[in-house]
């Protein structure tokens, strides 16, 4: 039959129950999300936008990109449809799109790259356009669309086969056809370069850019972030759903086996090398089943956040159109499953941000975060006694207190040696920047200076006028209130004198957390944070 077949088995006894918790919505035809090296993340809509969300479950009113007037978007598997930054991206500002136009009534996938604006890093230029690769395509679905660039810096796009049903051209099987692969190609220069060691480089019998072969419609894969390995899900024709893998020191070449195969069993084996094929390492059935009606795989991705070790090292993916997800992982050779209902249908991607904690993406219904039942994320920083830890490793560090920068402290650790809200910026290797959420660190003896006796801020939250109340010791004429945001930036300054309560409108500021400073003269008194909603 198919060569290099996987033992398989399915385990119901080391289930672990996942939940999605909805952080953002509004989104038209949502269809991606990834980030670019720091705490941002980028939602791709099928319509031709970019949307930045960021952590607080904001999502920026002006898209990142917007190129809707070049995008066909038509029909269900036509539009932008993927969304790649390369390592370099902090320094480069380039990243990489691809989508589907039309011209002269022929469909292309293009691969194009854009730059960010040299003036702010949350606008792309759309007339930055440098178009990497155009490919026909035979009819308008099996587009695939995604793209990352795996952990030898190249980026890899996926190919379906042309469209139609049952690969009428059989183009998976061609290697003069870029449609139903893998391809793989190096975009450090430009234009950009096939590797030399891809499979069929420079020889007779295969395009340069193919890395593997036999694939119906990769709609979205995704690399191991910790090993490197390749998983894939390919949708399927009218029988089976499939996971196919690439182990972390493949050569490439490997042919996947669609049109010969579906999944496991035979599709058509007209002209077919019988054992020529790497069978998936997992398939299910597609059409009613217990859980529901199955359609077609959403590819998933392996879990390596720091906040549940029962979902660490598993691959998480699910059905478009059944209410149940899969894990799938690896045990002493053995490829273990487990399946569970009481999810949401309609998801159609799963990204993760920089801490490695996971996303998917709701075709119609937003944004939601990926939690194992029962459980709770992991903050940011670690807090252990007075050692604040960043859970992110960098290159160096810089550690803020109440919004201001903590002066000679650039370790992954610090001791806390005053109460208040720490920050820690990271700096990557390519120098991105990356910023945790505040994390409230108190010494009960040290909490305010001894002068004073309260200081309250209320509303906290607020959404817009807050009233700040001080109550001191002594008699003090000079008081003052100053407002940081979370990075470090004075904002507002209010005089109270010798009064003790202020008023302060905070419903010009953006939804958010700020620090309110007491002040005598240049002495901090004592701080409160304060959250505008």
């Amino acid at each position: 039959m198919i060569a290099g077949l996987m033992i398989f088995s399915s385990s119901l006894v080391l289930s672990q129950n996942v939940e999605l918790d909805q952080i953002a919505d509004g989104f038209n035809r949502p269809c991606e999300i990834t980030h670019a090296g720091d705490e941002r993340l980028f939602v791709v809509e099928q319509d031709g936008k970019i949307k930045i969300l960021l952590p607080d479950g904001t999502v920026l009113e002006n898209p990142f990109l917007d190129i809707e007037d070049i995008v066909d978007s038509s029909g269900s598997e036509k539009g932008l449809l993927g969304l790649a930054f390369p390592p370099d991206y902090c320094s480069s500002g380039s990243f990489y799109v691809n989508y589907t136009y039309t011209e002269n009534n022929q469909l292309f996938t293009r691969i194009s790259r854009f730059f960010v604006s040299d003036f702010d890093e949350n606008i792309a230029v759309p007339a930055s356009e440098e178009v990497q690769m155009q490919i026909a395509q035979d009819f308008s679905n099996h587009n695939g669309g995604h793209m990352e660039f795996g952990p030898d810096g190249y980026l890899y796009i996926g190919m379906g086969d042309g469209g139609s049903g049952g690969d009428p051209l059989n183009r998976a099987q061609a290697l003069t056809s870029h449609l139903g692969k893998m391809l793989r190609i190096d975009v450090s220069t430009q234009p950009y370069t096939s590797p030399s060691d891809n499979p069929f480089f420079d020889d007779d019998f295969g395009l340069d850019e193919i890395w593997a072969s036999g694939l119906r419609n990769p709609w979205k894969f995704a690399f191991d972030q910790e090993t490197g390995e390749l998983f894939i899900g390919d949708v399927g024709q009218n029988n089976r759903e499939e996971v196919s893998y690439q182990p972390a020191n493949s050569e490439g070449g490997i042919n996947y086996g669609w049109r010969c195969y579906e999944g496991f069993s035979p599709y058509n084996l007209n002209n077919c090398a019988m054992d020529n094929y790497q069978d998936p390492v997992f398939d299910y059935a597609y059409g009613n089943q217990g859980n529901g009606f199955r359609c077609a795989i959403t590819g998933g991705r392996v879990y390596r956040g720091p906040s549940f070790p029962n979902l660490y090292g598993k691959y998480l993916f699910s059905d478009y159109c059944a209410p149940e997800y899969w894990l799938l992982w690896e045990e002493n050779g053995t490829w273990e499953t487990s399946n569970s209902a009481g999810f949401t249908a309609g998801i159609v991607s799963y990204g993760e941000d920089v801490f490695g904690e996971m996303y998917a993406v709701h075709g119609s219904d937003g944004i939601y975060r990926v939690r194992e039942a029962g459980e709770s994320f992991l903050p940011q920083i670690q807090m252990n006694g007075n050692v604040l830890t960043s859970v992110l490793e960098g290159s160096s560090y810089v550690w803020l207190l109440d919004g201001i920068v903590i002066d000679g402290e650039n370790g992954m650790s610090i001791n806390a040696a005053e109460s208040g809200s720490y920050v820690a910026q990271i700096i990557s290797e390519s120098g991105c920047v990356v910023t945790t959420t505040a994390i409230d660190f108190v010494i009960s003896s040290s909490v305010d200076h001894a002068f004073v006796q309260t200081f309250k801020i209320f509303p906290n939250p607020s959404v817009g006028v807050i009233w700040v109340e001080a109550m001191l010791r002594t008699s003090v004429n000079d008081l003052r209130v100053d407002i940081y945001s979370v990075d470090g930036k004075k904002i507002h300054s209010h005089t109270m004198g010798s009064s003790e309560r202020a008023e302060i409108d905070l419903s010009h500021f953006a939804p958010g957390i700020y620090f309110v400073q007491l002040m005598h003269a240049s002495e901090k008194m004592a701080i409160r944070k304060v959250v505008r909603q």
